[in-house]
């Protein structure tokens, strides 16, 4: 890579993809500076940066999202770039303005692209504009005291959406119109506490569909190249669990078009840096659904694929260089899948789990992008997302039985996970068939449900249990004290 007008970059983020960013970093012989919170003072991401500045806040997640202590925890290490990662402030355009402003180099898009398409409001007018596809919808902005009215005449099934919204957060289906006005005004409520922007929209909701989505890089030259397309749709409450590449649902002629949209899409925004723009897809048609102005967590599928570093791409980008390649070079081979690993009980409503890890094997020969190491506490404070297990094999069935022998090798103990509820969806036979949508987990609760032990097991379970625990252990390896006071005496 040419030379760069920076040698440090400070990660405004915790966690896996801290650790994914620094791997590139350091790989480039540039330098990864690291923010933490306490919460996170003995996580690998801290332990392996090359410097640390501790920030504080009321809570964690509101000392990660404190924009000016974080620059100055920039300035503190020394960094001439930021790079936010996802969640917390990267898709935030006055964060990307400050940090611009305050003579940093922020590896992201430009601020006011970010305020564009991160509105999801202003992003769809802007798309329907270019002449894309989008799904009917009403705005809640454009005449609100008779939005429940229009919304209503779209007729059902309709899905509210927030329009600062992202990660899933606050969308309700609604398929009775006579609960509508329930379900807006728990959204509204969602929006203005997990955004801190209450208004709404509501666009008609496409049965069993399909989540797809396409990565796309632009440069400040003006070029613009699309990685081609992920499949999303395995979900629960709205937020991807499992992702692949390529989407097996698309025939040729549909998966030219949706990744054209994206790339035009891209271009229309005269978007710089990685972004991915969503769609809503079925029976060969789709609609634009949101643009995610940042890395995406599932980005390493694409990676396996096409063989490039995306966040190496988005450094290169940033620093003003061009991109090294055009549409016609990237080529994908093969066939690539995602598990994400959350802390959390799919057999209670996937409540988030706590517990400090015991103990910890990754399976070998699969990638892993993990932010924990043996003998952390993992807590409620944050996403319970702990770490992505990314395979990649010639084709889908390959990917699927390669998925499935690393989640067999996987050993985390001391705080409950979705492991073993991956491999019961890796195992389904619509999965297998590829017959995923978004709503595929919520028409098949079973998976989630945890399998009960027999009587036999639960006892054999319960005594290993005992014995194991530190009071048995303690009482077998305690010596009398007649024995002790022989000494080293032998007979």
């Amino acid at each position: 890579m040419s030379r760069l007008p920076f040698d440090t970059v400070l990660i405004a983020n915790r966690g896996e993809i801290a650790v994914r960013i620094l791997r590139t970093l350091h790989a480039l012989g540039l330098r990864g500076a690291i923010m933490y919170h306490d919460a996170d003072a003995d996580s690998p991401a801290v332990a392996r940066a090359d410097h640390a500045v501790r920030i504080d806040g009321p809570t964690p997640v509101a000392a990660y999202l404190d924009g000016a202590q974080i620059i100055a925890a920039a300035r503190t290490a020394g960094a001439g770039a930021i790079h936010p990662g996802y969640g917390f402030l990267s898709e935030n355009a006055a964060f990307a303005r400050d940090v611009t402003a305050a003579g940093l180099c922020f590896i992201g898009p430009e601020a006011d692209t970010i305020a564009l398409m991160g509105d999801k409001v202003r992003a769809r007018a802007f798309v329907a504009a270019a002449g894309f596809p989008v799904a009917p919808s009403v705005i809640e902005d454009d005449d609100p005291a008779g939005f429940a009215a229009r919304a209503r005449a779209l007729g059902p099934p309709l899905l509210v959406k927030p329009a600062a919204g992202g990660g899933g957060k606050g969308m309700h289906i609604v398929r009775d119109l006579a609960t509508l006005d329930d379900a807006l005004e728990t959204a509204r409520g969602e929006a203005r506490r997990y955004f801190g922007d209450a208004r709404l929209y509501v666009e008609r909701y496409v049965e069993r569909p399909r989540h797809i989505e396409v990565q796309i890089l632009g440069d400040a030259h003006g070029n613009v190249v699309h990685l081609h397309e992920r499949e999303c749709s395995v979900q629960r409450r709205f937020q991807k669990i499992i992702e692949e590449s390529p989407a097996a649902s698309l025939d040729a002629v549909t998966r030219a078009r949706i990744c054209d949209a994206a790339a035009g899409i891209a271009r229309a925004a005269g978007y710089r840096n990685a972004g991915t723009v969503e769609f809503i897809a079925g029976d060969g048609t789709f609609y634009f659904l949101e643009m995610n102005t940042r890395l995406q967590v599932e980005h390493p599928v694409t990676e396996m694929v096409t063989g490039l570093d995306l966040v190496a791409e988005q450094i290169r980008v940033a620093a003003g260089l061009k991109l090294p390649f055009d549409q016609d070079s990237v080529r994908p081979a093969g066939h690539a899948i995602e598990l994400r690993l959350y802390a959390e009980a799919p057999g209670r409503g996937f409540a988030p789990t706590t517990g400090r890890v015991l103990s910890l094997h990754w399976p070998d020969g699969v990638r892993v992008d993990s932010g924990i190491a043996a003998g952390q506490r993992i807590g409620a404070a944050f996403d319970p997302m702990l770490a992505k297990l990314i395979v990649h094999a010639p084709d889908r069935p390959a990917a699927i039985a390669r998925a499935r022998a690393a989640l067999a090798d996987l050993v985390l103990l001391g705080c409950e996970t979705n492991a073993a509820f991956l491999a019961r969806v890796l195992d389904d036979p619509g999965y297998a068939r590829n017959e995923v949508h978004t709503g595929y987990l919520d028409a098949t609760p079973a998976l989630a449900a945890e399998p009960v032990a027999d009587a036999a097991v639960r006892r054999r379970l319960l005594a290993v249990a005992c014995l194991l625990s530190p009071p048995v252990l303690d009482a077998a390896r305690a010596v009398p004290d007649l024995h002790a006071a022989i000494g080293g005496w032998r007979n």
